[in-house]
């Protein structure tokens, strides 16, 4: 199974701008599986921020995150990316990676251990 590895995580002031990392284990085709990344906030569940499918070409975002954050992928560093911006409170969660467990299907099975997104006012 593949092994999830988070990082870009920190301490920012609300308006500012973070950029998420995920770095996938070498042993699958990266490039075949769409990629996510999930948030919880403590006492919330866990939601979708947003998706990529293998293509990189179809992307998903939560409403309330709609063009402020960008998802992205480089499958030669096969490595998932979530730039965000105009943080807000809001927004302070963990944040997860993670990887669908077959080709299209959108069943997130593989997960990393999470960043910590702390936003200061």
């Amino acid at each position: 199974q593949v092994q999830l590895v988070e990082s870009g995580g920190g301490l920012v002031q609300a308006g500012g701008s973070l950029r998420l990392s995920c770095a996938a284990s070498v042993g699958t085709r990266f490039s075949d599986y769409g990629m996510a990344w999930f948030r919880q906030a403590p006492g919330k569940e866990r939601e979708l921020v947003a998706s990529i499918d293998r293509s990189g070409q179809h992307t998903y975002y939560l409403d309330s995150v709609e063009g402020r954050f960008t998802i992205s992928r480089d499958d030669v560093k096969r490595t998932v990316y979530l730039q965000m911006n105009r943080l807000q409170l809001q927004d302070m969660a963990v944040y997860y990676c993670a990887q669908e467990n077959m080709p299209g299907t959108y069943y997130w099975t593989s997960w990393g251990q999470g960043t910590q997104v702390t936003v200061s006012s």
